[in-house]
């Protein structure tokens, strides 16, 4: 009997246990409810009330007080609906053009796709995250919970305001005062009078050249139809590999010009036919050039200015190297120059590339800018906004330091100057090498195979350079680059000077 007693006793607790659990389940939700709002963990906080700005969501509305319309802005907000539930639910529009400031409601559709009466309240997210904070919802049926019968359909607003605060300025496009040191740098540098470059419409700041570069091309660039030759993009040839990338992946043709030494390692332009001109959609510079330093003289940019014109192509002049010269008395022109020599106040058809990357010595902060023709820029920017290469913010501000302040540049041309002194005095005797117009390389002649003497340069004393066959494209089976090598003088001056002796030690032993 005692045994009998103790079972029922243990079947008694496990009844209240099981009673127990199941009016906690019942109860559970009122007290999720009621710690959410107090700790503000999810959607059904009273935080979600609360607008920024100071304004109060639901039944005490309160329009911010910045609350006026900007008509001078539209902005397109986009509805979706991920429902991951019982109902079935969608907005009644896709998509509404706003002005920031402007009073705005859309409808959802709500529908209970359940046998059984249910209780539901929505949870919304938004895209991107930096948004939230300027979308101000003042109603939104996210705000409660609604109870639909079986079947039953129901439509319920969201009414909202964009903030007018909203930022005028995406990153993307770079901050006023980024793009108003550009313009200014442009006008001293490269003698654009003052008020040609509208710093809203003639800049845009990049996340350095290469990118710039590639990224323009595929913008540019008019991809052939059926039984159309596709479009060339002309290079020099040696040359910086991405204007052969970007190319070939917007569809177009690179066509190369030869830089000999007889031409002053520029392109002979006047070579080109007619035929090739009326193909060409951009035609590349790079002054001074990468590997050979050369400049491309004002009146050649004025001449290729006039082509442009006529064929209907775009002068993307790469001038990275621009601000490493010799002689501070006269600086390298640019395209901009040319334009400036020309009143050509509108930039047509002209686009430079500069960077902070040689300039300021500061490769690793990925920052430059693309400056000309207004119209290309703005298709430029849209394309950008797509691929999402937005610049920091830090590293705008930082860039606007760069851009204002000439005298570590001076330093680093000075720097650049020891360099090219040290090592020519070395290398002069043994080599075929003159120091370049400007830019950090030596474009040296080999005696023999460019690509056994950097073979066997790095075997013998462990120094590296670049054949110039590797930086070139074979044509008509002549490669210019053949039989020279590329150095850069980009380390401190002792490792310049060790490695130039380095490589006369291997000259003088062959």
């Amino acid at each position: 009997m005692s045994l009998r007693r103790e079972n029922a006793k243990m079947v008694g607790k496990l009844v209240v246990i099981a009673a127990g659990m199941f009016a906690f389940g019942y109860v559970l939700i009122p007290i999720y409810k009621h710690i959410c709002e107090m700790t503000g963990i999810n959607i059904l906080s009273l935080s979600e009330r609360q607008v920024p700005g100071n304004g109060v969501a639901g039944k005490d509305v309160k329009v911010p007080a910045n609350s006026q319309v900007d008509t001078s802005r539209t902005i397109t907000v986009e509805f979706d609906a991920n429902a991951r539930g019982p109902w079935d639910f969608k907005p009644a529009q896709r998509s509404v053009k706003v002005h920031p400031g402007e009073l705005t409601t859309v409808m959802y559709e709500f529908q209970n796709v359940q046998n059984r009466r249910m209780a539901a309240q929505a949870i919304p997210s938004y895209a991107p995250r930096q948004a939230a904070a300027h979308f101000n919802k003042l109603e939104c049926f996210c705000f409660n919970q609604y109870t639909l019968e079986p079947g039953e359909k129901k439509e319920w607003p969201v009414a909202f305001v964009i903030d007018p605060r909203l930022s005028k300025d995406p990153t993307t496009l770079g901050i006023p005062a980024l793009r108003e040191a550009i313009a200014t740098w442009c006008e001293r540098r490269f003698g654009v009078p003052h008020g040609w470059l509208d710093a809203a419409r003639h800049v845009l700041p990049v996340n350095g050249t290469r990118e710039a570069l590639f990224a323009f091309t595929q913008t540019v660039v008019k991809r052939a139809v059926a039984d159309q030759q596709p479009g060339l993009v002309i290079s020099p040839n040696p040359f910086y590999q991405i204007y052969e990338g970007a190319a070939l992946l917007a569809g177009a043709e690179p066509h190369y010009l030869p830089c000999l030494e007889e031409n002053g390692f520029n392109p002979d332009f006047d070579a080109v036919s007619a035929d090739t001109w009326q193909r060409t959609q951009i035609l590349f510079l790079c002054s001074p050039g990468n590997p050979t330093g050369a400049l491309v003289p004002v009146a050649t940019l004025k001449k290729l200015i006039a082509l442009a014109d006529q064929y209907d192509f775009v002068i993307a002049a790469d001038e990275c190297y621009s601000e490493l010269y010799f002689d501070e008395d006269a600086p390298p022109p640019g395209l901009l120059s040319a334009c400036a020599e020309l009143g050509r106040a509108d930039f047509k058809r002209c686009v430079v590339f500069h960077s902070l990357s040689k300039r300021s010595n500061l490769p690793g902060l990925r920052s430059g800018f693309v400056a000309g023709d207004a119209d290309i820029l703005k298709a430029f920017l849209l394309y950008r906004t797509y691929h999402g290469c937005a610049m920091p913010v830090q590293t705008q501000l930082a860039s606007i330091a760069a851009w204002n302040d000439e005298a570590h540049v001076l330093a680093n041309r000075d720097l650049y100057r020891d360099k090219f002194a040290a090592v020519l005095d070395i290398l002069a005797p043994v080599l075929d090498v003159q120091r370049p117009d400007g830019g950090f390389y030596l474009w040296a002649k080999t005696p023999g195979d460019d690509q056994a003497f950097t073979r066997e340069l790095f075997a013998q004393e462990h120094v590296t350079v670049v054949p110039g066959s590797y930086l070139s494209r074979e044509v008509g089976g002549f490669n210019p680059g053949a039989g020279r090598v590329r150095m850069a003088l980009v380390a401190p001056l002792a490792e310049c000077v060790e490695a130039a002796e380095r490589i006369r030690r291997f000259v003088e032993s062959r």
